[in-house]
């Protein structure tokens, strides 16, 4: 999927999905809503049920703390899945750090076994990264700790060991500045998503993966990779990671496609009441104050 018409069919789409989702709200039904990823799901069905389902509509509209609230957080599955809606909120707005901590600590809590531990502290060290990267903390020790800790306990084909490579590509592009070590982890998520049938966590890979492609001027490659990310997403309906989606392709897409993508993102960015908060730069002629709450 490369090219202006491939991308105008994505803008398109987008539009669409937009108009749809502000005029039907959470009436709006996504066919295969995914349990946010890295959390620990004892039962499959659970991706389909209907709490699962009002979960997801909530989380991919950026009401990460009302799709909380519907989780009573009494079981290991539970109490790792509030945690990782309210570390999500952490790192799309700025802004929870305390209720994400205490969250995770219940889940650490409550976490039995080391399938259960390993998705936990997979949760701890995106946190710590979280922190880190957004200049509230530096956390990258703790970071690293802590996802090499889920990696002792994660077996290899655990369905929670590729969003475990995923954040380790993360560490290794954003904060150790590895962009080889990024690649191999990132290519080793993406893989494993494919596996595990996970395609929230393919739309992260294929992004992360087009953006070393880009710095390393492959064009061609990039675009692609971008352009999968936002087909994903528009999909399953993630409109909270459209704009960032949107922003991505347009940096590897000349004038006037990459001016239209970015026209498209700052709507989205405007609907969502200024979240993802570190795209505010990108749109500095229509500033928006943060929605910290993480709710519409």
């Amino acid at each position: 999927m490369s090219g202006s018409d491939s991308v105008s069919k994505s803008t398109r789409s987008t539009a669409q999905s937009t108009a749809e989702s502000t005029a039907k709200s959470t009436q709006a039904t996504h066919p295969k809503a995914p349990a946010p990823p890295g959390t620990a799901s004892p039962d499959p069905t659970l991706k389909r049920s209907a709490l699962q389902t009002a979960v997801w509509r909530l989380r991919s509209r950026g009401c990460w703390t009302d799709a909380a609230a519907l989780l009573t957080p009494d079981s290991a599955g539970a109490a790792l899945q509030r945690a990782s809606l309210l570390v999500e909120r952490c790192l799309f707005t700025e802004q929870g750090w305390p209720e994400a901590e205490d969250a995770l600590r219940n889940a650490e809590a409550l976490a039995q076994g080391d399938d259960e531990r390993g998705a936990a502290a997979c949760e701890r060290g995106h946190l710590a990264y979280a922190s880190t990267v957004l200049g509230v903390r530096d956390r990258a020790d703790e970071a690293r700790a802590a996802l090499g800790r889920a990696a002792a306990l994660l077996h290899p084909s655990a369905s929670g060991r590729p969003l475990l490579d995923f954040r380790r590509g993360l560490i290794a592009e954003h904060i150790a500045d590895a962009p080889q070590a990024a690649l191999a982890a990132y290519r080793r998520a993406h893989a494993g998503a494919a596996a595990h049938d996970d395609p929230l966590l393919l739309s992260f890979t294929w992004r992360h993966l087009a953006g070393l492609a880009l710095r390393d001027g492959e064009l061609a490659e990039a675009r692609h990779g971008f352009a999968e990310s936002l087909r994903i997403r528009e999909e399953l309906g993630y409109l909270v990671g459209t704009a960032p989606a949107l922003v991505a392709l347009a940096e590897a897409e000349p004038d006037p496609t990459a001016s239209r993508l970015r026209a498209e993102a700052a709507r989205l960015f405007r609907l969502l009441g200024g979240v993802p908060t570190w795209l505010a730069g990108q749109f500095p002629a229509d500033p928006v104050k943060p929605n910290p709450s993480g709710n519409l």
